[in-house]
C-alpha cells in the first residue's frame, strides 16, 4: 500500500476518476481475483451451509442489518456481501474489477442468497448514482487504491440517507511499514508518492485465515501493477469528518483479521487472526470506525 495524492476538495473532481485512469487496477484485480477465488474450493455450498465469512469486530459495529438496505464498497468477489444478505441487509455490492463482478453474480446465484452487484469505478459511481443506503460498508485494503480520499469521503456521505452510517474496518496503515524483523524499514507512514505493485496472492500467503482450501499459489505470476497511496489514520478520519460525516465509534486493534499483513506475524491459535509473537510490544494492525450522516 502507499502514499495519498493531493486531495480535491471539490466533489466534482471525482469525476475524472474514469475507469480509464484505473485500468491497470482493475485489469490486476481480475488476475489477482482469479487467484484467489482458485484456493478457495466451492464456496458457493459453504456459503448455503452457513459458513461465515465476516468477522466479529465487523459485525460488532454493523450491528441488526434486517431490512437495512446497505452498499458493500469495493466488495470484491461478493463473499462478505453474501454474508451481510444472510443477515437481512438488502446488498448492493459496487467494485472495478469485472472478474470479481462477474464471480459476485454467479456466487449469489449458485448460493441462493440475494444481492445485486455493480461494475464500476466506486468514487465516480458514488458521484452519479442516483441510490441512497442507510449503511455503507466497506473493509481490508479498500481506500489505499483511490487516489483522493476527500473525493472518496465526499461520495459516502452523498449516497447515505439523513441518518446513514459508514462502518469501516481496515489494516491499520502502520502496518506497511514494519518489516519482517519487526523494525521500521518497509515503507514511510508519510510517504506521499504511489506505489505500483501487482496485487499479490496474499490468500495463498494468509492459509485458511482467509478460507483457502489449497495453499499453494497459483501457478503463473500477476504482472499487471496496480497503484496505491498510503493513506495515513488520521487522514482517513480528517477526510470523513470534512465531508460532514460525525465520527461515531473508533477502534484499534493489535491483530489483523484474515490476511497475513507482515511474515513475522503468528497464527492466534483457533482463529483467523494473525497476531504479534510473544516478547514484541504492539501497535495496532487494524482500526475500525463509523461515521454518520446527520437527519
Amino acid at each position: 500500500m502507499g502514499p495519498a495524492a493531493s486531495h480535491s476538495c471539490d466533489p466534482a473532481a471525482a469525476m475524472v476518476q474514469d475507469d480509464g485512469e484505473f485500468d491497470a487496477t482493475r485489469r490486476s484485480w481480475n488476475v489477482a481475483t482469479r487467484n484467489h477465488n482458485a484456493h478457495k474450493g466451492d464456496q458457493a455450498a459453504r456459503l448455503a451451509a452457513g459458513e461465515e465469512f465476516l468477522f466479529e469486530e465487523e459485525l460488532e459495529l454493523l450491528g441488526d442489518l434486517s431490512g437495512r438496505t446497505l452498499v458493500h464498497l469495493q466488495c470484491n468477489a461478493g463473499q462478505d456481501s453474501l454474508c451481510l444478505a444472510r443477515r437481512g441487509a438488502e446488498v448492493t455490492g459496487v467494485d472495478l474489477s469485472d472478474e470479481a463482478i462477474g464471480f459476485a453474480q454467479g456466487l449469489a446465484t449458485a448460493s441462493g442468497i440475494d444481492a445485486s452487484f455493480v461494475r464500476a469505478e466506486l468514487v465516480a459511481w458514488m458521484h452519479t448514482t442516483e441510490r441512497r443506503f442507510e449503511v455503507a460498508f466497506c473493509s481490508y485494503g479498500a481506500v489505499g487504491w483511490l487516489p483522493d480520499l476527500h473525493a472518496w469521503a465526499a461520495g459516502v456521505a452523498r449516497i447515505l440517507e439523513p441518518g446513514g452510517r459508514l462502518v469501516y474496518v481496515e489494516f491499520h496503515p502502520m502496518v506497511w511499514s514494519i518489516g519482517e524483523t519487526f523494525r521500521l524499514d518497509r515503507d514511510d507512514y508519510f510517504t506521499r508518492e504511489p506505489f505500483g505493485d501487482p496485487v499479490s496472492d496474499y490468500v495463498a500467503a494468509s492459509e485458511d485465515a482467509l478460507g483457502a482450501l489449497d495453499e499453494h499459489p497459483v501457478p503463473g505470476i500477476n504482472e499487471v501493477a496496480a497503484p496505491s497511496w498510503q493513506h495515513t489514520f488520521a487522514e482517513v478520519l480528517d477526510a470523513l469528518a470534512h465531508a460532514g460525516l460525525r465520527i461515531e465509534r473508533v477502534r484499534e486493534y493489535p491483530w489483523a483479521n484474515g490476511c497475513r499483513v507482515s511474515p513475522g506475524l503468528v497464527r492466534e491459535p483457533g482463529s483467523r487472526r494473525w497476531v504479534w509473537p510473544a516478547g514484541v510490544a504492539r501497535t495496532p494492525l487494524m482500526f475500525g470506525l463509523v461515521a454518520r450522516r446527520d437527519p
